[in-house]
């Protein structure tokens, strides 16, 4: 078995934060050494939990639109690697879905980037993915908020990381709030995921 299937293998039986789980370890990623594209997200939410399959939800729909393709390239893994923040479902508090378990990224997160060689856009999608890959890039000012950092694109871009605001429908009232982000975000995130996408 190749290196990176070992390693899969072992997150897809990952029973570290289980106790803290109210459903119980289930991670859900998605992953091949060929994908240029990543998607790093916040955790699975419980409709992600129940179906083992990354954005298979409205948050999914609204995605796929921005990034201009359809399911059957979205679940290519050869074209693109899904691994969110947490892999497994963490929960709800009175405010909305739990933050991903910090364990998580600490324990696989390194292990799988340094098996994504060809890898040349990563879109952090929410303030967790953003708060830890910006970290990576000490020549990006640490922005306070999402709005901040999504607004400051072209600078992560630079650094092939581009930071969108959460697909899910409870962010409506941010993409009617900041409609700049249609009109020059998405525009841009379209034309990166064709450019990568037809690489070779």
């Amino acid at each position: 078995m190749k290196a990176w299937q070992t390693t899969v293998d072992e997150v897809r039986h990952c029973t570290l934060c289980e106790p803290e789980l109210p459903l119980g370890a289930r991670p859900v990623i998605q992953f091949h050494p060929s994908a240029r594209i990543l998607i790093a997200g916040q955790a699975p939410g419980i409709r992600v939990h129940r179906s083992g399959k990354p954005f298979d939800d409205p948050s999914g729909e609204r995605l796929r639109s921005w990034l201009g393709v359809d399911k059957p390239d979205f679940y290519d893994a050869c074209q693109f690697a899904i691994l969110p923040m947490g892999f497994c479902y963490p929960g709800t508090t009175a405010s909305g879905d739990a933050p991903p378990r910090a364990e998580c990224a600490d324990a696989w997160r390194e292990q799988l980037l340094a098996q994504l060689p060809h890898l040349r856009l990563t879109l952090a999608i929410g303030q967790y993915a953003q708060q830890w890959h910006g970290q990576r890039l000490p020549a990006i000012k640490p922005e306070r908020t999402l709005t901040e950092r999504v607004k400051n694109w072209r600078a992560w871009l630079e650094h092939g990381i581009l930071p969108l605001p959460h697909p899910s429908p409870r962010n409506n009232r941010w993409l009617a709030k900041n409609r700049w982000f249609e009109d020059e975000v998405l525009p841009e995130l379209k034309a990166q995921i064709a450019q990568y996408r037809g690489a070779q």
